[in-house]
């Protein structure tokens, strides 16, 4: 680890990246999130803290060194707060900042588990209630979300989508309205920078479950958070004089003591119609494979002679495909020496238990039974029904690997693969313990070594080609080209009909599909409640579906004229279902009330902030402009994005909102009377429009 940090300290030194030498590097992390796991090490934990501190620190990169979550990281490293909150975390002496190194912006994927998603009204609470209380420095984890393309993704069963309802999705498209709301809340946030860098936060209780924090820069100017961390019980508090409604849940940020600019709880962002990038009927096309000429490779099941080596007992896994492969095949021979009558088997149990993730189990070439495990606990044990010829019977087990896990305790030694096989006697009772047998193993299956997913076999005589192509096999490669569609945007490889394996394309890999694993029926709400403290599993979508069935391909990947896919299923799919899928348009909409403050950026000290009107903002992907405005209404609208519908009071403002948006990549209508005529004086009015992004 030594030579690590010194390599790379000293390769950041080389291209003058650190801040005093002129470049970006503003700060050093050494190790990540250690004191989460330090007790399982005793002394030797504590000692390794010191000692990489130490290490660091002699490194001289002349920036401030941190440790994420690590209490005891001693001066002059500075500990930080990793989480879904960190307002209540204080750093480890008074001379450290506080400082937020990830905010979760939402949480992993696994195969096998519902989506999980963070509502933005709660990371927005999270973030104002952090800079309230005397934060500095506050990071998401992830604003960016990705792609654990390859075999990559951490384990076990980690998804290959890192998208993590991150503010920007997987693919690069901004993700409404998380994104639109958290740049509001900075700019609010900015409004009170000369306030929030000139003193402590002080502190005023205003009830239960309400309380304020004042920066003061002079005695009479001052800004200030107020907030209600009441988890369902809404109230009016009194400041400075002024009363204010503060929504259960939420922060109001009053950059002047006096104006409400922002408040966590009230999203007036655009929003996108679809929460998913590749929804949608109007913005995305389509492209089915169907037509598209298969050809197919059937594996051979077991081991291959020029590849496979003989061991007494049961391996384990990791230490034995040192990360070459996900698979490893199991062999073994069972012998049955009692006599059976011609045209009869012999029934018996068959009993396995691994350590993770998934096998595949086969008798005489024949697969007889499938068993996994999960995310929380990787291990699992199968029991089948197995029938057995007279004389010898082969039994070949292929171990796959999802993943390898990177986080807790003792996570470099946890182990993989069969670790017990047992075979019982259904007439005698007595059980045969194979695990202590001989062995045949070989890592990696028979299309790794041949190479069936390089571009350089893919006009090879092995692939067949015909008129039936065989579907829900066990163990088969597939292969056929493909167009790629127009356009300089992502693609989307929709696997939905697939069961487990892996995908290349043009050579490249775009991970691990697992359609076939499919999440709980039960734990998911349709709107989950923002309000009340956020963890991984209390917002959760699509139960009862698969984790992922839509794989990115970056544009780089593909080119004019035939690209080549190639799938390894490993448990049985049909190919010819598969899609391609491409956007060429983004469905926004907004929905503004005249009570909603104006934006938080056009505020100034000394203006009379309430006076100005509120707006709805409309933005399209940089490139794209709006095509078409599908609904526009001032009054009081009813329904939700992609359902409105004009409500009792109602003007037709179609023409108004297509002249100043149409053409454009955004544009910003004031909701106020004397702009948009007043259809029922005397009632709150909102303003409510539906549009149409597209290149």
């Amino acid at each position: 680890m030594k030579r690590f940090l010194a390599k790379i300290v000293s390769l950041m030194k080389d291209a003058d990246l650190f801040a005093s030498q002129g470049g970006p590097i503003i700060l050093a992390q050494v190790e990540n999130e250690y004191g989460n796991v330090e007790w399982a090490y005793g002394v030797g934990g504590e000692l390794y803290v010191k000692w990489a501190a130490e290490t660091a620190v002699s490194l001289n990169t002349s920036v401030p060194w941190v440790m994420c979550q690590q209490e005891d990281a001693p001066d002059p490293i500075i500990n930080t707060c990793n989480g879904f909150y960190c307002d209540r975390f204080t750093p480890n002496s008074p001379s450290k900042p506080k400082m937020w190194t990830e905010n979760y912006s939402g949480w992993f994927l696994a195969f096998g588990n519902a989506i999980p998603y963070r509502p933005v009204e709660d990371l927005a609470f999270s973030v104002a209630r952090f800079f309230e209380t005397g934060g500095t420095f506050q990071n998401y984890y992830m604003y960016f979300g990705g792609t654990n393309f390859e075999r990559t993704a951490g384990g076990p069963l980690v998804a290959t989508s890192y998208d993590y309802d991150a503010p920007i999705d997987e693919y690069g498209f901004i993700r409404q309205p998380k994104w639109g709301h958290l740049r509001d809340l900075h700019k609010a946030i900015k409004q009170c920078e000369e306030f929030l860098i000139s003193s402590d936060p002080t502190y005023l209780q205003l009830g239960k479950n309400l309380e304020a924090h004042i920066y003061y820069r002079t005695s009479n100017k001052c800004a200030a958070f107020l907030a209600n961390f009441d988890s369902s019980l809404d109230a009016n508090v009194t400041f400075n004089g002024n009363s204010y409604f503060l929504p259960a849940w939420s922060v109001s940020i009053l950059p002047d003591c006096k104006n409400v600019i922002f408040n966590t709880a009230k999203v007036v962002s655009q929003r996108n119609l679809h929460g998913v990038s590749f929804s949608g009927t109007t913005s995305v096309n389509e492209f089915s494979l169907a037509s598209s000429a298969w050809s197919w490779y059937k594996e051979e099941v077991g081991v291959s002679s020029n590849h496979s080596f003989i061991k007494p007992g049961l391996l384990e896994q990791i230490n034995t495909t040192k990360d070459n492969s996900d698979y490893l095949w199991y062999t073994t021979s069972i012998n049955v020496k009692e006599s059976i009558a011609p045209g009869q088997e012999k029934e018996a149990f068959l009993h396995i238990g691994s350590l993770g993730h998934a096998a595949l189990v086969f008798v005489n070439k024949r697969l007889v039974g499938f068993g996994f495990g999960n995310h929380e606990d990787a291990s699992f044990n199968l029991s089948e029904k197995i029938s057995l010829n007279q004389g010898d019977n082969t039994l070949d087990i292929l171990s796959m690997m999802v993943g390898l896990q990177n986080y807790g305790p003792w996570f470099d030694i946890a182990g993989a693969g069969i670790y017990s096989v047992i075979l019982a006697d259904l007439k005698k009772s007595s059980k045969d313990d194979l695990s202590s047998g001989v062995w045949t193993y070989q890592v990696g299956v028979e299309g790794e070594y041949i190479g069936l997913d390089k571009i350089s076999l893919a006009n090879s005589s092995l692939w067949i080609q015909g008129n039936r192509l065989p579907i829900n096999r066990s163990l088969i490669w597939y292969k056929a080209t493909f167009l790629a569609p127009e356009g300089k945007g992502p693609l989307s490889l929709d696997l939905a009909s697939m069961g487990k394996g892996q995908a290349w394309v043009n050579g490249q890999s775009i991970g691990r599909y697992w359609p076939a694993y499919l999440a709980p029926s039960t734990g998911c709400t349709t709107n989950c409640d923002y309000r009340g403290a956020y963890d991984a599993s209390k917002c959760l979508r699509n139960c009862g579906q698969p984790a992922q069935t839509l794989y990115h391909i970056p544009r780089t990947w593909v080119h004019s004229g035939e690209n080549l896919l190639v799938l390894h299923e490993e448990l049985g799919g049909d190919p010819s279902k598969i899609s391609l899928l491409t956007r060429t348009g983004q469905e926004v909409c907004a929905h503004v009330s005249e009570a909603d403050p104006p934006p938080a950026d056009s505020w100034q000290p000394n203006l009379e902030f309430m006076s100005q009107s509120s707006q709805v903002r409309l933005t399209c992907e940089q490139g794209w402009h709006i095509s078409m405005i599908n609904f526009a209404s001032f009054g009081t609208p009813r329904g939700h994005c992609g359902t409105f519908n004009p409500g009792n009071c109602h003007a037709n403002v179609l023409s108004v909102v297509q002249q100043a948006c149409i053409g454009q990549e955004g544009c910003a209508i004031p909701v106020s009377t004397a702009r948009l005529g007043d259809p029922c004086p005397g009632v709150l009015k909102s303003l409510a429009i539906e549009a149409l992004c597209s290149y």
